[in-house]
């Protein structure tokens, strides 16, 4: 079982560690403008484009729940229909935040309030990147069903791929073309298309599975429909409570003052890198899980389960290690401004406890999705974000600051996992009878 699964983590852990590299070389990029305001406008800017297609992620956690279980139980069938329906909603939904992106930045701006200097440089940033839209949540939707047809190797050349030429390419139209935060948008935008084009070649590659195999009929299928629908609207939910939390936070850290808010949008920078480490390990978990319960095999299930926490915990006690020695290097390779690296450092301690914490909730995460236990996803979150975060960070602000802040924040992850492992013999291990 320690193979099975480290053979579909180690890819998924370098999938997702490409990902906040790539907003490392954003926040790197843009921690070397003239002024501070830049970090912002891109701290800002990324928190907008997280929650439009954050809220999105519900294509890539239901898509690969249920073709895992598909999968398992050897439903071709189900599979194909499962990648169109995906992909279907993901382009419309692409295609109207481009028709109605005036009045999504207005809203965002409103609910941000950033000051006027960040205003300009976050408008130039959204108004660049929001055309990559369609891709990206098409994406998300191929990634999810390579995922669940065990193929993490192909998620791992699609994501190097798409955050290689990212990288690459905003560096050069930031420093060669000297298009500064537009640079780094473009660079977005053309990494997201070429991903596109690159994901439907692996399907068509290793899968034998052609665009040509659509027709109506596989949309038709009114019972993978209902089931896809019930699954992703609980996911979706879910996810609107979790972006919820993380964009109140990095608000509400990032309008503090012009230094230490700069600080903190920096030392989120942890937790993505974190989040995404682990979550390699949560994403195989996903597909294990949901392979051995689609066959309904509750003895592999449950060792399946257990394995995945202890190598999720070790990674993330491996993350913390690196945090604590590396910490002040980390902070330096995204800015060369002292003073607001001098600000961040207090506080470096919370995001060398965070791996720990959290890891729980990412692996329970994964283990959820893959038996499609979405109702109980759901409920997590809104107790986790409404009855604990939320009191916490206004009690804790008031007494300890900025720490009270990120106390508050490490509490709600920790709570998530919690409530997770009450809920799973209901939940998950129930269905198996």
């Amino acid at each position: 079982m320690n193979k099975e699964l480290l053979r579909l983590a180690f890819p998924n852990v370098l999938t997702n560690l490409t990902v906040p590299l790539v907003s490392l070389v954003d926040i790197g990029l843009m921690g070397r403008m003239p002024s501070s305001s830049y970090i912002l406008a891109i701290g800002f800017g990324t928190l907008i484009f997280n929650f439009i297609y954050w809220a999105f992620g519900f294509l890539r956690m239901g898509t690969t729940g249920m073709v895992s279980q598909a999968y398992g139980s050897n439903n071709e069938k189900e599979s194909t229909s499962l990648l169109f329906m995906g992909t279907s909603i993901s382009l419309a939904a692409g295609i109207l935040f481009v028709l109605f992106q005036y009045p999504i930045l207005k809203v965002a701006l409103f609910l941000i309030n950033p000051d006027q200097v960040v205003i300009a440089p976050l408008s130039t940033y959204y108004y660049w990147r929001i055309y990559a839209a369609p891709a990206t949540i098409s994406i998300y939707v191929i990634t999810g069903w390579l995922l669940g047809m065990q193929d993490s190797k192909s998620a791992l050349y699609l994501a190097i791929l798409i955050n290689g030429i990212n990288a690459i390419v905003s560096y050069f139209l930031v420093y060669n073309a000297g298009l500064s935060i537009k640079g780094v948008a473009l660079g977005t935008v053309i990494a997201q298309y070429s991903g596109l084009l690159f994901g439907i070649y692996l399907i068509q590659k290793k899968h034998q599975l052609s665009w040509k195999d659509f027709s109506i009929s596989l949309l038709k299928e009114m019972k993978t429909w209902n089931s896809f629908i019930k699954v992703n609207s609980d996911i979706f939910i879910r996810t609107l409570c979790l972006i919820f939390a993380m964009s109140f936070f990095k608000t509400k850290a990032g309008n503090i003052d012009p230094i230490l808010g700069a600080a903190n949008i920096l030392l989120l920078e942890f937790v993505t890198l974190s989040a995404y480490g682990i979550d390699g390990f949560a994403f195989a978990a996903e597909s294990i899980c949901g392979k051995y319960f689609g066959r309904r095999d509750k003895k592999q299930f449950i060792r399946a389960t257990k394995t995945a926490f202890k190598q999720g915990f070790l990674f993330a006690l491996f993350i913390s290690a690196v945090f604590f020695v590396f910490g002040e290097e980390i902070l330096t390779v995204l800015t060369n401004k002292v003073n607001v690296i001098q600000a961040a450092l207090p506080y470096l301690k919370w995001l060398i406890l965070l791996p720990l914490l959290s890891s729980f909730a990412f692996i329970w995460d994964g283990v959820y999705i893959g038996t499609t236990a979405s109702k109980a996803m759901r409920n997590t979150l809104i107790i986790a974000t409404f009855f604990i975060f939320l009191p916490l960070f206004f009690l804790l602000k008031e007494f300890f600051g900025n720490h009270g802040m990120w106390i508050a924040f490490l509490i709600f992850l920790l709570a998530r996992g919690v409530i997770q492992t009450i809920l799973a013999p209901k939940a998950i291990l129930s269905r198996f009878d």
